[in-house]
């Protein structure tokens, strides 16, 4: 009897090729997988499962060249799923992080690793902050690159720290030991509602994004949002200078003034991001009816907004508005233009989340050539600017942000779905 495994790899190795007898067995690279846990619907789930049983693409399904060989899972709650898939799809859970890179042998054993450090149960800091253990989890593959004399493709989900100085740690150290180094989320690949980019070399004067979700979770999406569209600006990316975080009445207050220079933000931007929205509140026996501000402040119970200044003068607004969208929209003012630039960057719903396998593409590029498709940098700045944006929050009041001076020249592709 042919097993699954049997099966999808062939799937994936090409069937075509093997039926008239003359194709060669595929040989599959082997990927090990870190995790905070393995439960529906954590990151796990999103992003580890896409290796075992492959992804919709461009109208096909499309299989890996990967064999999961080894994971780790460091929290296993009633409803952990990393048990079954180690038995449906034949890899052993090893006890540790240095056993799982090695496959219980002495040796570095795999060729890529995906680091998923998000959800399970961790501290939260005062700040609000859950330490999540990605850097500790970076540090243990560290380890082992540097004890066995070799090193492999290595992927981070989400920010690389709450802490900014092990988050520029994980950046300089895949530097200095020259191995591929990937990170971030889902919303700068996903697909866009209309499918437009910022134009590489843009004169940009402001950006904004409107979303969804709490702080330090989905304002790091909101950021990167943010962060994937300012980085294709004229003279590339010269990092943050200071940050200004506000909640409640003080959002309702800035919200009147009309000048991101005085206090507020562009109320055009505003406008075109919920314009873009597809889950835009409504009052009850309406649709399609632009929300008044005191609907708005009715409907949103707990605004949070962050207003950062790049460092070549470039301003930047991100909003949190759980009540009054559901989604994340996007908008620029770009010299020289009238109308702003305006997109939504869409997420499918569950079950199927594709928006992660558009993720994963990413990382199954550098898993297989070795070349990360966009800067480490794009999302160490972003993890400073979360972190920032937080401290702001937490201690009511602006914060400069000199060790923001993050430089990095963004890719001139285009790396979001459009198919």
């Amino acid at each position: 009897m042919v097993s699954r495994r049997t099966f999808l790899g062939a799937m994936g190795g090409g069937i075509a090729a093997a039926s008239f007898g003359w194709a060669q067995p595929v040989a599959k690279k082997r990927l090990a997988i870190i995790t905070t846990e393995w439960r529906y619907p954590t990151h796990a789930w999103h992003m580890g499962t896409r290796f075992l049983v492959g992804y919709p693409r461009q109208g096909h399904w499309h299989y890996p060249p990967f064999d999961v060989v080894a994971a780790y899972v460091d929290q296993q709650p009633e409803n952990d799923l990393s048990a079954s898939r180690s038995r449906e799809f034949g890899f052993p859970i090893y006890p540790s992080i240095a056993e799982a890179l090695r496959c219980g042998g002495d040796q570095l054993a795999v060729d890529a690793v995906l680091i998923i450090g998000e959800h399970g149960k961790y501290p939260v800091n005062e700040l609000g902050q859950t330490l999540y253990p990605r850097y500790e989890f970076f540090k243990q593959v560290v380890n082992v690159f540097k004890q066995d004399g070799r090193t492999a493709p290595l992927f981070n989900d989400k920010h690389l720290s709450w802490n900014w100085e092990w988050a520029k740690e994980m950046a300089e150290t895949s530097r200095e030991m020259e191995f591929p180094f990937l990170a971030g989320s889902s919303l700068p690949v996903t697909w866009r509602m209309p499918a437009v980019d910022m134009p590489y070399g843009a004169e940009v004067d402001e950006l904004m994004c409107v979303a969804m979700g709490g702080v330090d979770s989905y304002d790091f999406h909101a950021l990167e949002v943010i962060q994937c569209m300012a980085e294709r600006r004229r003279g590339g990316e010269t990092g943050v200078a200071s940050m200004q975080a506000l909640r409640g009445d003080a959002v309702w207050r800035a919200m009147g003034i009309d000048n991101w220079n005085a206090g507020g933000w562009d109320p055009q931007l505003f406008h075109a991001c919920l314009c873009r929205s597809q889950t835009l509140a409504q009052p009850e026996s309406f649709s399609h009816r632009y929300p008044s501000l005191a609907q708005i402040q009715q409907w949103v119970e707990d605004p949070v907004v962050y207003r950062f200044a790049y460092r070549d003068g470039t301003k930047a607004t991100m909003m949190l508005m759980n009540g009054l969208v559901g989604d994340f929209t996007f908008a620029a003012r770009l010299k020289g233009q009238t109308a702003p630039l305006s997109t939504l960057f869409y997420l499918p719903p569950v079950p199927n989340v594709v928006y992660s396998a558009a993720l994963m593409s990413q990382a199954e590029e550098m898993f297989t050539t070795g070349v990360a498709p966009y800067p480490i940098e794009r999302t160490l700045l972003t993890s400073g600017i979360l972190e920032a944006g937080v401290q702001s929050l937490g201690h009511g009041k602006v914060i400069d942000t000199p060790h923001l001076a993050v430089e990095y020249t963004a890719p001139r592709k285009s790396l979001f779905w459009k198919s």
